[in-house]
This record gives C-alpha cells, sequence and structure tokens, in this order.
C-alpha cells in the first residue's frame, strides 16, 4: 500500500527560495503527497508564490497568519492539519532531491 505522506512548510519571508523548495516537492518522484505551507505573516511575496502553487495543485493546503508568531508555532500548525501516514518537515529555503521521499520509501 502507498502509504501518505505529509510534508510541512513553515515559511517567513522566503519569495527568494519559496518556488524552489516547493517546486522540489511537487516534483517528487513519490507522488501520494499531501504539501502544507503555513505562512507567518510574511511581508514580502510568499503568500503571492504560495497561492500561485496552491491554484495549481490540488496536493497543497494553505493556512495564513495574520501576525509572526514564529516557525514553532507554523511547524504546530502543521501538525494539527496533517492526514498522511508520515511527515517530513522541510523549511522554506530548503529544497529536497527528486527521489527524496521515495527513498526513504524503506522506512515508510
Amino acid at each position: 500500500m502507498n502509504k501518505k505522506v505529509s510534508v510541512i512548510v513553515p515559511t517567513y519571508n522566503a519569495e527568494k527560495y519559496l518556488s524552489r523548495s516547493i517546486d522540489s516537492i511537487i516534483n517528487q518522484s513519490y507522488d501520494n503527497l499531501e504539501i502544507i505551507i503555513i505562512d507567518d505573516a510574511s511581508t514580502d511575496k510568499s503568500k503571492d508564490i504560495i497561492k500561485k502553487y496552491a491554484s495549481i495543485d490540488n496536493r497543497i493546503r494553505t493556512f495564513y497568519s495574520e501576525i509572526n508568531q514564529g516557525v514553532s508555532r507554523s511547524r504546530n500548525i502543521g501538525l494539527k492539519s496533517f492526514s498522511g501516514d508520515y511527515v517530513v518537515f522541510l523549511d522554506a529555503d530548503d529544497f529536497i532531491t527528486k527521489d527524496a521521499i521515495k527513498d526513504r520509501k524503506s522506512v515508510v
């Protein structure tokens, strides 16, 4: 059975890196993914980038904070909201290789 993996991405003012990060998730060779992106009241264009991706990939779920409360709170929002069998955390300024989740399949 193909287990669902939830990828939680907290973001704050990450417009410079965010597209690369999201692309690395949506282009995974393991496709049974839920992508949860939590924007922690960014003041740059992060919100626009998130909305663009969410409009083209229905695996993306978004949350937007009105005031900045820190990365831990954002991760906790993701943990309260995920529906997968497993969770992966990815920071908005990081990216993963195409087979990163699939290669962990023996663990999953």
